[in-house]
C-alpha cells in the first residue's frame, strides 16, 4: 500500500456562508480560517491551498466579549516618524466593520504567500446581502 500525495490540480472548492450576526468574533474567525485552510477536508496538506471559499455576512453585528470594545486596539503605521495610529475596536466597528472581521481571520491564517492565497478566498459583507448567489453557497451553522 502506498501513500497518496495530493496535488493542487484537482481541488474541489465549495462555497460557505457564515452569518456573523450576534456571534462572537473569535469563534467566527477560527471556523472561517479552518475552512479557508482546508483543515476540514480529509485531503488536508499543509503546503497546499485546498481550502474552500467563505462568505461572512452581517459583519457589523458581530459581538466582542469582555471590555474589548473599548480596550482592544488596532495599530498601523503611516511610515513617517511619529506615524503610529491606534483605533479602538468600537471605533473600528463604527467606521469599518468589515475590517474588524478581516483582521481577525487573516491573523489566524499562515503569514506566508500561501496564507495570502487563502485570504483571497474570503468575502466579508457588513449587511445580510452578498453577490455570490450564483455559486450556491451552503449555510454554515456555528
Amino acid at each position: 500500500m502506498s501513500t497518496v500525495v495530493p496535488s493542487g490540480k484537482n481541488v474541489q472548492r465549495n462555497w460557505f456562508v457564515i452569518d456573523a450576526g450576534d456571534k462572537v468574533l473569535g469563534r467566527i474567525a477560527t471556523e472561517a480560517a479552518r475552512i479557508l485552510m482546508g483543515k476540514h477536508k480529509t485531503t488536508y496538506t499543509p503546503y497546499l491551498d485546498q481550502g474552500d471559499h467563505v462568505i461572512v455576512i452581517n459583519a457589523d453585528k458581530v459581538k466582542l466579549t469582555g471590555k474589548k470594545e473599548d480596550q482592544k486596539l488596532y495599530r498601523y503605521h503611516s511610515g513617517y516618524p511619529g506615524g503610529l495610529r491606534e483605533v479602538s475596536a468600537g471605533r473600528m466597528r463604527q467606521t469599518r466593520p468589515i475590517k474588524l472581521v478581516e483582521e481577525a481571520i487573516s491573523g489566524m491564517l499562515p503569514h506566508t504567500k500561501l496564507g495570502k492565497q487563502m485570504y483571497r478566498k474570503l468575502n466579508v459583507y457588513a449587511g445580510p446581502q452578498h453577490p455570490h448567489q450564483a455559486q450556491q453557497p451552503q449555510a454554515l451553522a456555528l
